[in-house]
């Protein structure tokens, strides 16, 4: 039987995101593109600890990539990285069809939302895509819900819109890094799932960046 996406090679290699064979060659060079592969598929797997042990390098001309992030950012802000890095993840697990370049985009579209704030001239600056819109605005609201919370209380140390840029300069950073370039991929959300496997231990520590 002949390969259903080439319609050449033999079919060899079942893919549980077509339920059916497919070669091995369309296998390699679909998967993530044109296929939408399930996260636990042996293959997709196997391609993802090849990547592991040839760690992708951020492109030249990455956006925001002449920003400085303070080297002990993830010790002052780690409760902040926690949260938002929770609230992508969260996200994305009740939207089964997100993927690492609708989070990179929402990330990136943040990150310059707050340079402009830093600068004192307010200018949002939306990404393109559904998804990625969404999640921008789910991150927005969770950041402005918690600095009115901080401002009802006196004793709470006031959250700046420069540390909110640094976190998310790092996270925008770390997915280009976790993520292989592939349209459909879905790594850099895996990832941050990995990073929060009990939910209701992760609503504690966004109690604690609001309350400290």
């Amino acid at each position: 039987m002949s390969c259903p996406i080439c319609g050449k090679r033999k079919a060899n290699r079942f893919c549980p995101a077509k339920g059916e064979k497919i070669c091995a060659v369309c296998c390699a060079t679909e998967r993530e593109i044109t296929i939408d592969c399930p996260v636990d598929c042996s293959y997709l797997l196997a391609a993802h600890r090849y990547e592991d042990e040839h760690q992708r390098q951020i492109p030249g001309d990455t956006p925001l990539l002449d920003v400085n992030v303070p080297g002990d950012l993830l010790h002052t802000h780690q409760q902040l990285m926690g949260v938002l890095a929770y609230s992508v993840a969260r996200f994305c697990s009740s939207h089964a069809g997100a993927t690492d370049p609708d989070v990179l985009s929402a990330l990136q579209a943040l990150a310059e939302t707050y340079k402009t704030l830093t600068s004192g001239i307010y200018y949002e600056k939306r990404p393109a895509g559904l998804l990625a819109g969404e999640l921008y605005a789910a991150v927005s609201t969770l950041m402005n819900e918690i600095k009115q919370k901080q401002a009802e209380q006196a004793n709470s140390a006031a959250l700046k819109d420069a540390d909110i840029f640094y976190v998310l300069i790092f996270l925008y950073r770390m997915g280009l890094l976790r993520t292989n370039g592939r349209p459909r991929s879905r790594r850099y959300i895996e990832f941050l799932r990995g990073q929060f496997p009990q939910s209701q231990q992760l609503k504690r520590e966004e109690s604690r960046i609001i309350v400290p």
